[in-house]
């Protein structure tokens, strides 16, 4: 496997990709000692960071005697590419479960997803390979903004590759046709990756909201959670299940931050469906489950 990683990861260097070392759990390596996390104290620049597998994707190379390294220490760690403009790839992730390529066959027709070189995932979904516009041009990455179960790997993302295994499911990556091109992102693709979300509506927070404890990073918890609570509540028709996936994934970080408890933010987020005329069902449940679980809560 370590071979076929390894070879893999040569290719991938050169045509111009940035490759590092995932854990098995698909998240980059822990930090050494000596590098503390973005906003602790001590904390440095992590592109000019010169340890081999701190800081995520800031660890990517295209140095093959680095990658060679890093497998001699993660010999069964899955390999990775950075997104954005450093290795110039933005990838669609199609996600099943959470109505990825029913949202998929719509982007299709509004001609955002043209044909492209893809990977099948190894939990069934696919990574759709396209070109990044260039250096000049920031594409953030994103979850589920462009519909239910689309996410966007671009500057500042990565991916995992061809020939991980995933660590759930135990099947690999792999590529539908490796020899197929790589097409330029779409404008209207493009266009869609670069509209801003619209600011959350003020509205005083409601009995639904639960009383909140020191949010520790948080300067205003329950300033940020009635934000998010009036997001659900103002989403339109046809963007209500990728809000409240979005905002299932804030109340899940105010979770982490020990700001609110796990059951508490669950409940107050499917009190706003309520309140707001939703239909409850097993799609509403999903969306939030699925957005505190990205962030690493269990409901």
């Amino acid at each position: 496997m370590r071979d076929n990683t390894l070879t893999a990861a040569l290719g991938y260097t050169n045509v111009g990709w940035l490759v590092f070392l995932l854990g098995r759990s698909k998240r980059p390596l822990a930090n050494c000692p000596n590098c503390p996390k973005e906003g602790e104290p001590g904390a440095h620049d992590p592109q000019g960071c010169r340890c081999l597998t701190c800081h995520g994707f800031y660890a990517a190379t295209r140095d093959l005697k680095a990658i060679r390294r890093m497998l001699m220490l993660t010999p069964y760690g899955m390999l990775a590419i950075r997104t954005g403009a450093a290795s110039g790839l933005v990838v669609v992730d199609v996600d099943p479960p959470k109505g990825g390529f029913e949202s998929l066959a719509d982007l299709v027709k509004r001609g955002l997803t043209p044909p492209t070189r893809f990977v099948r995932t190894g939990s069934g979904g696919l990574h759709l390979y396209y070109r990044h516009p260039g250096p000049h041009l920031r594409i953030p990455g994103s979850g589920s903004k462009l519909a239910p179960g689309i996410d966007i790997k671009a500057d500042g993302g990565y991916v995992a590759a061809p020939p991980s295994i995933h660590p759930h499911t135990r099947k690999p990556y792999a590529w539908a046709d490796p020899q197929a091109a790589i097409e330029e992102m779409a404008p209207a693709l493009r266009e869609a990756c670069l509209t801003p979300d619209p600011p959350p509506a003020r509205t005083a927070p409601t009995s639904s909201t639960p009383t909140l404890a020191g949010g520790g990073a948080i300067s205003h918890p329950d300033r940020l959670l009635a934000a998010l609570l009036d997001k659900v509540r103002n989403a339109p028709p046809g963007r209500r299940r990728v809000t409240l996936y979005g905002c299932a994934r804030g109340v899940a970080r105010m979770v982490t931050a020990g700001a609110i408890n796990p059951t508490d933010g669950q409940t107050a987020l499917i009190t706003i469906c309520e309140q707001a005329g939703w239909d409850i069902n097993a799609g509403t449940h999903a969306a939030i489950t699925g957005g505190f679980h990205d962030e690493g809560v269990t409901l």
